[in-house]
């Protein structure tokens, strides 16, 4: 894998665990000011949350991966429409999945239905979504403003050959 392809992957990985880490927090902080659980159904299990936050996660690292082995280094650019898709598919997967695992612990499609329409509507799908968007929009940053060939920014006393 050359070099870049090697950091870009290292890029997507460090920025998909950063959403993990803000979307634990941000739902936590959610949670503890608004004074409401992030599943408020009881009857949705233990599980829909969990399962929902590795989906949003997994879209993540299903979105960014591709960006950094796909896209040349020459071409990277920060594109807001793709960081927005990436939010978008994030704000779907957390509702969809914790949905599904509703209606797969209850058997309730209807039930399911209604309880989807409540996280659609809620500040923890809203958040995954904003999250996503702002950590897609840092990583394309990071990768388009990429040093490329010169290699890493030295120090004064790093740099022997200008004398």
């Amino acid at each position: 894998m050359p070099g870049f392809r090697k950091y870009a992957a290292t890029v997507a990985i460090f920025a998909t665990g950063l959403y993990l880490a803000l979307l634990i927090a941000v739902f936590g902080v959610i949670s503890l000011l608004a004074d409401i659980e992030v599943i408020a159904d009881p009857r949705a299990g233990e599980l829909a949350g969990p399962i929902a936050t590795a989906a949003a996660t997994a879209v993540m690292i299903g979105c960014l991966l591709p960006i950094a082995l796909r896209i040349p280094e020459s071409r990277q650019r920060v594109a807001p429409l793709t960081a927005l898709g990436i939010g978008v598919a994030a704000y779907l997967a957390w509702s969809l999945f914790a949905a599904f695992a509703y209606l797969f612990g209850r058997g309730d499609p209807v039930g399911a239905l209604i309880f989807f329409g409540g996280l659609v509507t809620g500040p923890f799908a809203i958040s995954a979504g904003i999250i996503a968007f702002v950590i897609a929009l840092l990583f394309m940053l990071v990768l388009a403003s990429r040093v490329g060939d010169r290699g890493r920014p030295r120090w004064p006393w790093e740099k022997w050959d200008d004398d």
